[in-house]
């Protein structure tokens, strides 16, 4: 007599494997100078992977799961979400294909990545599903979801699965904890990174240093950029900006973490202390220049 604890056993490690081949692939390895990871084919000849994987410069290869490596082109990066688009000449390889859905706390997960072309698996628990963050590089994410799993550098950029085979996303090594980068942003910013090479960031032309007021916090001027936007509103060396858009500002970080993709071109009300009295400027927010 057979025992139902081994069926179920065999049954569920059965389904798993079969979940993983099903992925398989469309994941690939990607190497740069002296950094290893992988990576997931998003369109016909397009990859997505993890941008702080990725070295700065030096040639990609990229190893489907045939093993014969290729050169690939970086399309655009986006530091701030982690996200690197890569082209590469391998329209054949169907792309991956990802689910807007978002995991229950508590659910298996599987992340498929791939070493030299191999396939690779690891299993776990998403450990924490949350609402819309941003990074600490100030970039926009769709979905906080961290997963209970033991990932090696290799892995990063892998295809996160969830229970019903469903690819939720990007696996990447955040701060002592594994993230993934949901399918709603991946979507965004390579889609954005395939049309135009890079993802506009909000400029005001201004290095800011917080202070401390009698009535809380100001970011005061250090440096101007003389053809900034800043300075075409009037802002000096040595202001001190206490409010944004009519609220009371709560530190410099908050200010530029508002410097996303979409408030290039918008009109913002800046209150600024110049030597105690107190002024208002009207700017329009540049786009960084690339460095």
């Amino acid at each position: 007599m057979t025992d139902p604890t081994t069926d179920i056993l065999a049954s569920f490690s059965s389904a798993a494997a079969n979940l993983v081949a099903k992925a398989a692939p469309a994941v690939v390895s990607v190497h740069s100078h002296r950094a290893r990871a992988s990576g997931f084919v998003w369109k016909p000849g397009l990859v997505v992977t993890a941008d702080e994987a990725l070295a700065e410069e030096g040639e990609i290869s990229i190893l489907p799961a045939d093993g014969t490596a290729r050169p690939a082109t970086i399309v655009g990066r986006d530091h701030t979400t982690d996200i690197a688009l890569l082209r590469f000449d391998a329209t054949a390889i169907a792309p991956a294909r990802l689910s807007p859905g978002a995991p229950a706390l508590g659910s298996l997960a599987i992340v498929v990545a791939a070493a030299r072309g191999t396939p690779s698996a690891a299993p776990g628990v998403v450990s924490l599903a949350g609402g819309r963050w941003r990074s600490l590089r100030g970039g926009d994410i769709d979905a906080r979801v961290e997963l209970d799993v033991r990932l090696h550098h290799s892995q990063q950029g892998g295809l996160a699965l969830d229970a019903s085979g469903a690819a939720i996303g990007m696996a990447v090594l955040g701060p002592r904890r594994v993230l993934v980068i949901p399918t709603a942003t991946i979507e965004r910013v390579a889609g954005r990174l395939e049309s135009h090479g890079r993802i506009a960031r909000g400029y005001l032309g201004v290095g800011l240093q917080a202070v401390k007021l009698d009535d809380g916090i100001g970011a005061m001027v250090m440096s101007v950029d003389k053809s900034g936007p800043s300075a075409a509103a009037g802002i000096r060396q040595g202001d001190v900006i206490v409010g944004w858009n009519d609220e009371k500002l709560s530190g410099v970080r908050p200010l530029l973490r508002s410097l996303g993709p979409d408030s290039v071109g918008s009109v913002v009300d800046l209150l600024v202390r110049r030597g105690g009295e107190p002024l208002r400027f009207k700017l329009t927010i540049g786009e960084r220049p690339e460095t």
